[in-house]
C-alpha cells in the first residue's frame, strides 16, 4: 500500500487498467512466451498472426522478432514492411503506428506512457507514439510519449527522443539533437 507523502493516509489512486484489460495482457504474455518469443527469425508471418488474433492491426508484411515485447496488441498498428527487431520494448499503453517501410532496431524502446509527478496519486499518463514512413529508430533509442516522427527521420543508436522529429531529420543524443538532412 502507497501513502500520501504529506497526510502519511493512503492513496486513492488505484490499478490504471480494468481487470479485464489486465487479463487480456496476461494471456498475451503466456500466448507470446510459449508460441513466439522463441521462433526463429523465419517465422515473422507466425509472430504477426498471433498479434493479429490478439487486436494488432498489421498490414501487409511486417517482421516482428520473437524477442520483441509488445505490451498490448490492440495498441500496435504496423504499416507494410515495417520491422520491430530483436529486444524492442513496445510499451504501448497509448497507440503506437510504425509507418510503411520503417525500422526499430534492435533494444529500442517506444514509451507512450509516464506518470504525471504533480499528482499524489502518481497517476499515469498516456500518449500515442506515431512513426512515420521510411524512418529508422536506432539501436537501444528511446522514444517517448507523444513524439511524432516525421517522414524519413532517422533517430541515432541510444538517442532518446521527448519532442516531435522532423521530416528526414538524423538525430542524435540525449536530448536527441538535429545533425543533418538524411534527405530532401
Amino acid at each position: 500500500m502507497m501513502l500520501d507523502a504529506k497526510t502519511a493516509k493512503p492513496r486513492e489512486g488505484g490499478a490504471s487498467f480494468s481487470l479485464a484489460h489486465r487479463v487480456m495482457r496476461l494471456c498475451w504474455g503466456v500466448v507470446w512466451m510459449l508460441l513466439a518469443s522463441w521462433t526463429p527469425p523465419f517465422l515473422h508471418r507466425w509472430r504477426c498472426f498471433l498479434l493479429r488474433l490478439f487486436g494488432a492491426r498489421i498490414e501487409g508484411k511486417c517482421d516482428v522478432r520473437g524477442s520483441a515485447r509488445v505490451w498490448y496488441p490492440p495498441n500496435l498498428t504496423m504499416k507494410p514492411g515495417s520491422i520491430l527487431a530483436g529486444r524492442v520494448n513496445c510499451y504501448n499503453m497509448a497507440p503506437i503506428v510504425i509507418g510503411k517501410g520503417s525500422v526499430v532496431s534492435q533494444g529500442a524502446h517506444l514509451c507512450a506512457g509516464s506518470h504525471d509527478i504533480k499528482d499524489p496519486d502518481f497517476q499515469l499518463i498516456v500518449k500515442p507514439i506515431v512513426i512515420g514512413d521510411d524512418c529508422w529508430v536506432a539501436a537501444e533509442a528511446f522514444v517517448g510519449p507523444g513524439v511524432t516522427i516525421g517522414a524519413g527521420a532517422v533517430l541515432g543508436a541510444r538517442a532518446v527522443a521527448f519532442r516531435d522529429l522532423d521530416e528526414c531529420g538524423v538525430y542524435v543524443g540525449n536530448p536527441a539533437v538535429k545533425i543533418k538532412q538524411r534527405y530532401s
